[in-house]
């Protein structure tokens, strides 16, 4: 029997509407309404149809999907998922992301269900931090700062360079994953009720230094806004939050002591081409540079001025030098993670696509940000294994023999 449920979560999470879906298979709105209620199944060809539209197994949707399988239900709060957003509350984009986030949480239950997964310290740094937040007196700029030179440290974070710092993020118990959110979203973060911590990247910034700022704004979320219901705060709440968020990116990314020493370099703080080497030091933009050196009081607000000001003269608020140059981080864990269970024979993808998830490598191509190509190598890798073990023992049994 069909099981309309399974549409609908499919539906939600791609972001369409029952009458954009209708549109898509050209059938009407009220038909979608009766799929995903049981009201009616759809033919074969509207089952087709689908599939081919959400790139799963045309069984998918005759079988418990995997949400009921390996998610747990109100694991994902939607109130608190951390946008770095240029709109506030877009209730669709939202459930979409939501069911995204529910999809993802599912796959890593099901990746790791067999493995022993370290501590997670960033939950630890977590809970550091709000210990600190809770007895101190200190201004909340100073607390903001406090809390960054902290982060560094727990994390193992040199204080000379941010080339490991996604791997360390990652390292510590993040999951970081990248997708095309839209361009009104350059990222967002959440803590699971499990504990789990997301930070889901946008992929449409091809800039090494505007991923770096997004992932420390969103580190930032995660470890001073614990719990706070961002769907909840009106504008200037709002607007304080990413506030907050961005004072810390830009001290954690750039540590105030190491960052002052390199400041003494510069002959002409007003000239955005002075700070390039160390953009390249810090893969942090010339805007974040400028606007740290201000914060730090060596620029007075005339001076940033003269620095944004030349910023924009030069073209450099669009695009900056070295932006095409720069090696861009990119998540490692999960496809670690899957390159382990894989090769250990704990899962097969084969197994894993066909039986357990029932969808096509396109589906986990769009939910996980992972290239195709990473997944098709371990089907591939399958289908030749016998031949491969039976060529290294007949190499074996010849180098005896010799």
């Amino acid at each position: 029997m069909f099981i309309g449920e399974n549409l609908t979560n499919l539906r939600i999470m791609h972001g369409y509407s029952r009458k954009q879906l209708s549109d898509m298979l050209h059938i009407t709105e009220q038909a979608v309404w009766q799929y995903e209620n049981n009201y009616t199944s759809p033919k074969l060809q509207i089952v087709n149809h689908l599939k081919s539209i959400f790139h799963v197994k045309s069984k998918y949707f005759y079988h418990q999907d995997v949400l009921k399988r390996y998610f747990t239900t109100g694991n994902i709060p939607v109130m608190n998922i951390a946008y770095r957003s240029k709109l506030r509350n877009v209730i669709s984009k939202t459930e979409a992301e939501a069911k995204h986030m529910e999809y993802l949480d599912s796959f890593i239950n099901y990746i790791t269900a067999h493995l022993s997964m370290p501590t997670q310290n960033i939950i630890q740094l977590r809970d550091e931090v709000i210990h600190y937040l809770n007895s101190t007196l200190d201004e909340r700029s100073e607390q903001i700062s406090n809390v960054a030179k902290l982060a560094r440290k727990r994390l193992g974070l040199r204080n000379d360079t941010n080339d490991d710092v996604m791997f360390l993020i990652e390292k510590s118990g993040a999951f970081i994953f990248e997708k095309s959110i839209g361009e009104e979203i350059d990222a967002y973060s959440l803590w699971t009720e499990k504990q789990r911590p997301f930070i889901v990247l946008g992929n449409r910034k091809h800039s090494a230094v505007r991923r770096n700022f997004d992932l420390a704004h969103e580190l930032g979320h995660l470890l001073l806004h614990y719990k706070v219901e961002f769907t909840h705060l009106d504008g200037k709440e709002h607007k304080n939050m990413e506030d907050e968020a961005n004072l810390f990116a830009g001290a954690f990314l750039l540590p105030e002591e190491d960052f002052l020493e390199d400041l003494n370099t510069i002959s002409f703080i007003t000239n955005p081409d002075a700070y390039l080497d160390l953009k390249k030091k810090w893969k942090v933009s010339l805007q974040v540079l400028g606007y740290r050196a201000a914060h730090l009081g060596i620029m007075d607000a005339k001076k940033h001025r003269n620095f944004y000001a030349s910023l924009h003269r030069k073209g450099y608020l669009k695009r900056e030098p070295l932006d095409d140059l720069l090696p861009i981080q990119k998540p490692q864990k999960i496809k670690s993670i899957i390159d382990l269970i894989a090769k250990k024979g704990i899962i097969d993808i084969h197994k894993m696509l066909e039986r357990d998830w029932m969808v096509e490598v396109d589906f986990l191509h769009r939910l996980t940000g992972i290239d195709k190509g990473f997944f098709t190598n371990y089907l591939v890798m399958d289908q030749d294994f016998e031949l491969v073990h039976v060529n290294n023992i007949t190499s074996v049994v010849q180098k005896k023999n010799g």
